[in-house]
């Protein structure tokens, strides 16, 4: 999966993948790995959090499209109808979500009386 990155490419990845030989893999292709660095590593390279944290967004659309049992357990046998099912369950999911009202903030609660 590594093996074909393109140039200016940033590859996200947890802890588990904080290793010299990925990074050189990746860094070898022109891309930029922002992996956050193990507890134990002595030289700290360089990560960013707030590019880390959009890493959450696409868990989460890989967790809401295994709610879709024809696509978790990869029904159909062509790649070409496969493709076309999630193709479907993104759409019907991003449409869910874009009618949810938004959540309002809670008021600020008022001091009680005496």
């Amino acid at each position: 999966m590594l093996d074909h990155l393109g140039p200016r490419t940033i590859v996200l990845a947890d802890k588990a993948y904080d290793a010299d030989r990925i990074r050189e893999l990746i860094q070898n292709q022109g891309a930029t790995p922002n992996i956050p660095p193990k507890s134990n590593r002595k030289w700290k390279p360089c990560f960013s959090k707030r590019l880390y944290r959009e890493r959450n967004l696409i868990e989460r659309f890989f967790s809401k499209l295994k709610h879709f049992r024809r696509v978790a357990t990869r029904y159909d046998k062509l790649a070409a109808n496969f493709l076309a099912m999630i193709q479907l369950a993104s759409m019907r999911g991003s449409a869910l979500m874009s009618l949810r009202p938004n959540s309002a903030p809670c008021p600020p609660k008022s001091p009680k009386a005496p």
